[in-house]
């Protein structure tokens, strides 16, 4: 089975954004797209005779989605393969599902049924917080989704922990022909030396020369397989969900990494990505990582 990226659509203005996204992500990959919308009007229409030459509005309405979104596609890149399914299913079962063989799935980031003040709908969330494959949420203005800022930022965490999320935004990175900046947070603990302000900046300069030196183990054999890339390596002092934000302002994307702890079935998702798919100024790319 070809290996595609896959987008979910629901006629919203949020998943009309994903899908020119999604057109353009498949194109710098070189890779199909398949357009997937899904409801359950069929199980609400279940009772229908089946002679009956009456279709669901919902049923036609979803056609006609599926149908509009992949014109939409064809003519922002005729060079992309794209193909497009209505499923009858909750729409992150279907999703959830696709992301079994899909290489990343694309959402927007809030339905047609969600209300316009929410920061993020509930669909995009819990697919990002469980899918298999990485999700990305395409959010933020339209400088950061059109790729404005050539510049692709990952958060590097606990070494070890986010190897899949500094793989996959260095591909991203070299796909795009852009830079990459990996951000690797350092706290200096308020406890530590309190009694001696005078070793305070040799206790900052530890931290981070500690984060620096995590930064490096964690890209040296990636950064290995991909020469090509202009890697900046930043470890910033302050909270890591904070420090993104702020960088997600000058960015095309924001890669972190999520831990899926095995036998957990809730949403698993750490503050820091959390925070991003509420608040990020550029679309997200949340890349799991299993325990």
């Amino acid at each position: 089975m070809e290996t595609s990226m896959v987008v979910g659509v629901d006629g919203s203005d949020s998943s009309l954004e994903a899908v020119d996204w999604a057109v353009d992500e498949a194109a710098h990959h070189g890779l199909p797209l398949r357009l997937v919308y899904a409801s359950l009007w069929e199980r609400y229409e279940g009772g229908r005779p089946s002679f009956s030459t009456d279709r669901p509005a919902e049923e036609i309405m979803a056609e006609h989605i599926i149908a509009s979104c992949a014109e939409r596609a064809r003519l922002r890149n005729p060079e992309v393969k794209v193909s497009g399914e209505v499923q009858p299913d909750d729409a992150v079962a279907a999703l959830l599902r696709e992301g079994h063989e899909a290489c990343a799935l694309i959402t927007g980031s809030r339905g047609r049924s969600e209300l316009a003040g929410r920061l993020l709908g509930s669909v995009s969330l819990t697919v990002a917080a469980r899918a298999e494959c990485p999700v990305i949420v395409v959010r933020g203005s339209e400088r950061n989704r059109q790729g404005a800022f050539g510049r692709v930022v990952v958060g590097v965490g606990d070494s070890g922990k986010g190897s899949g999320a500094v793989g996959f935004a260095l591909r991203e990175a070299e796909a795009r022909g852009c830079a990459l900046e990996a951000v690797r947070a350092w706290r200096c603990p308020a406890h530590e030396h309190a009694d001696h302000p005078l070793l305070a900046d040799d206790a900052a300069r530890v931290h981070e020369e500690r984060a620096s030196a995590d930064l490096t183990d964690a890209l040296r054999e990636a950064v290995r397989d991909r020469p090509r890339v202009d890697v900046h390596r930043e470890p910033v002092e302050g909270p890591a969900h904070k420090i993104l934000l702020e960088a997600s302002s000058g960015a095309d994307l924001v890669v972190v990494g999520a831990l899926r702890r095995h036998g957990h079935f809730g949403l698993q998702l750490g503050r820091v990505a959390h925070t991003l798919l509420h608040h990020s100024a550029c679309p997200v790319a949340v890349v799991p990582q299993r325990d």
